[in-house]
């Protein structure tokens, strides 16, 4: 979770699925202001981490709306969080020293 929240980009899908409730791909590309494409990776980042969901609708014209909305979650950091969280990183390289 901490991961996918390490984005500016992906902080702002959280707010504003937060603020104004579920929205199509579209319509939150022309919010955050940033390409379809590049949205879809953070929406996924974000969905492989629990914190956004997604729902495929067809509207009343027989479009396919892919509807995504923030899923309840809580993160308590703590130092044994960070500390399991540490645990995941690769290890440095001798190179980054």
């Amino acid at each position: 979770m901490l991961g996918a929240l390490a984005n500016p980009h992906r902080l702002r899908i959280i707010a504003l699925l937060n603020a104004k409730g579920r929205q199509y791909v579209s319509q939150l590309a022309r919010e955050i202001g940033i390409s379809r494409p590049l949205l879809h990776l953070h929406l996924q980042k974000l969905e492989g981490a629990g914190l956004v969901s997604s729902k495929l609708e067809l509207s009343a014209d027989g479009k396919a709306l892919n509807y995504f909305e923030v899923t309840r979650f809580a993160i308590d950091i703590t130092p044994a969080t960070i500390t399991k969280a540490a645990a995941t990183l690769p290890e440095p390289s001798a190179e980054s020293d």
